[in-house]
């Protein structure tokens, strides 16, 4: 599958991936340590609603707009704030006319002693990444297949943070390729928190996945899953999956918060589901 992100800014994979990755940065805050985030695939930062992909799909509308529509309860609500709030300032004309994505999120979660490394390999898409963090200081943006960060550019010297892991699913092999290297990083930075980011469209490569990474010898694996309708006959992004790997110790009962209500307002005809599976022990 091409999973290009601007073709799907916003969806509801975008949303859970999304939900996760502020709740990992808001426990990182809790600490005056400062710390890093390297979004090891990075896109352009910032989606217009209104660009020929975005439009082609139309996906947001079943994503962040149906969640800005109907405000969640409030104790899940209080965990999305952060992010609803960052959707909110890059529209501030009132209408939904951009989704910020995760190095954007991420910028705006930062503390002034907080940093971001962005890494892109796209040649457009880099150039655009860089326009939109241009003279900002707490960030760096690379020109690099983000395969190679996951070695090159751990551990930070920071030695706290998250790496964010969301390639586009372009080419044969990926799954593997994300089994691959998490294990080579987690050698080099046994102690980092990683979210690597998957499609749920073929379910056999899928389970095929998980079983590798329980088998990885990778300790403190935690899967979690959100579907938005029952499996079909025919291949389909169903659903939206994230491997996380050292969560903190809050994100669990946080995620079962946060994953109803999603499945809930993200589903189609009420048919959504979740999963949150501890995959390795701590």
């Amino acid at each position: 599958m091409n999973y290009r992100h601007a073709y799907h800014a916003g969806n509801f994979a975008d949303v859970m991936k999304h939900a996760i990755l502020v709740r990992v940065i808001e426990y990182l805050k809790r600490k005056e340590k400062p710390f890093r985030v390297i979004d090891t695939h990075a896109g352009v930062g910032l989606y217009s609603l209104f660009s020929e992909e975005a439009q082609k799909t139309g996906e947001w509308q079943n994503g962040i707009g149906r969640l800005l529509a109907a405000s969640p309860g409030s104790e899940a609500g209080n965990l999305l704030q952060p992010l609803l709030e960052v959707v909110r300032a890059v529209n501030t004309a009132g209408e939904m006319g951009f989704y910020p994505g995760s190095p954007l999120i991420a910028r705006h979660l930062l503390r002034k002693q907080d940093r971001l490394t962005a890494i892109e390999l796209h040649p457009e898409d880099v150039q655009l990444l860089k326009q939109n963090f241009g003279g900002d200081h707490q960030v760096r943006v690379i020109e690099l297949d983000g395969w190679l960060a996951l070695g090159a550019h751990l551990p930070p010297k920071e030695r706290r943070g998250l790496v964010l892991t969301d390639p586009p699913f372009e080419k044969e092999g990926e799954f593997t390729r994300m089994v691959d290297s998490l294990k080579k990083a987690h050698r080099r930075w046994p102690t980092g928190i990683y979210a690597f980011w998957y499609p749920v469209k073929d379910r056999k490569a899928v389970d095929r996945f998980r079983q590798a990474l329980a088998e990885s010898g990778v300790p403190d694996i935690l899967d979690v899953a959100l579907t938005i309708r029952p499996p079909a006959p025919e291949a389909r992004l169903d659903g939206s999956g994230m491997i996380v790997v050292n969560p903190p110790y809050v994100l669990k009962e946080e995620l079962r918060v946060l994953l109803p209500v999603l499945a809930e307002r993200l589903g189609e005809d009420g048919k959504g589901d979740f999963s949150l599976t501890q995959l390795t022990k701590e």
